[in-house]
């Protein structure tokens, strides 16, 4: 017996030894998905995967279909999350320390190479996002019975825009304060809850003017009258912890609902 041989068995048997325990069997419920039925209960029943169909047809998964930026989306996401909270143990939401702590994320700390893969990252997630609803357009996926999903996918479109123009004020530059100013201004403008929008006399009652009471949407936004550190604080919260939980529930029910909708839907 050669010793490549040899190495082959060694290892199968351990394998085996492994599979066998009472250990793997509790963790793992049923045996290696080698055949139709046990891929079908693997999926079913395992936590991660059962969130995916059992099985899709192959023309529907083709790279030339779906491009593929579903999963690139998410894998950025992924990347976001993991860089944001690292980089939340550098920096500090205050009007003392925001630009110092991101200066010294750019020039010092990990070479700023952190900031970097989170900077680019989040651009590149906006414009994979932007070409993942383009093609389930162009295909018709957006039709019946994935109606829901697509509406479930276009709020997931809003709060990536809305994670980047809240995690644009976090560098307290100049570029930063005046990019926010004109940003939250719009606000302004917006029907019934802006103080310059249609309806805006809803915002008067018995001739006190309720935007000083906060019910203008640009001061809920800002947390102030201007962009101050009541802002930074609103805008760090915001896309630190409410947008990226909000966007992580929505992802698991758009996965969810791409398997009970009957998988990928295949080209037309």
């Amino acid at each position: 017996m050669s010793p490549g041989q040899w190495f082959r068995n060694s290892a199968a048997s351990a394998g085996d030894m492994v599979r066998g325990s009472q250990v793997w069997k509790s963790v793992f419920r049923h045996p290696l998905p080698l055949d139709r039925r046990n891929r079908i209960v693997v999926m079913l029943t395992n936590f991660f995967l059962h969130l995916h169909p059992v099985s899709a047809k192959k023309q529907g998964i083709a790279l030339s279909y779906t491009w593929c930026m579903g999963g690139v989306t998410f894998f950025l996401f992924l990347v976001e999350t993991v860089t944001g909270v690292l980089l939340m143990f550098y920096y500090r939401p205050t009007l003392e320390w925001a630009y110092w702590d991101i200066t010294n994320l750019r020039d010092v700390i990990s070479l700023g190479i952190l900031r970097e893969v989170h900077r680019w990252g989040a651009h590149a997630m906006v414009i994979t996002v932007w070409l993942h609803m383009y093609r389930v357009f162009l295909t018709g996926s957006y039709k019946p019975p994935r109606e829901f999903n697509w509406v479930i996918g276009v709020i997931l479109l809003v709060l990536t825009l809305l994670l980047s123009f809240t995690g644009y004020l976090l560098p307290w530059d100049q570029l930063a304060i005046w990019a926010i100013t004109v940003g939250s201004n719009m606000a302004r403008a917006h029907p019934i809850i802006g103080h310059e929008g249609p309806g805006q006399q809803i915002l008067f009652v018995d001739g006190v003017d309720m935007i000083t009471m906060g019910t203008d949407a640009r001061f809920a936004l800002l947390g102030a009258r201007f962009v101050g550190e009541e802002t930074l604080n609103r805008f760090y919260i915001l896309h630190c912890v409410a947008i990226p939980l909000a966007a992580a529930m929505l992802l698991a029910i758009h996965f969810w609902r791409v398997r009970k909708d009957g998988g990928i839907s295949g080209p037309l």
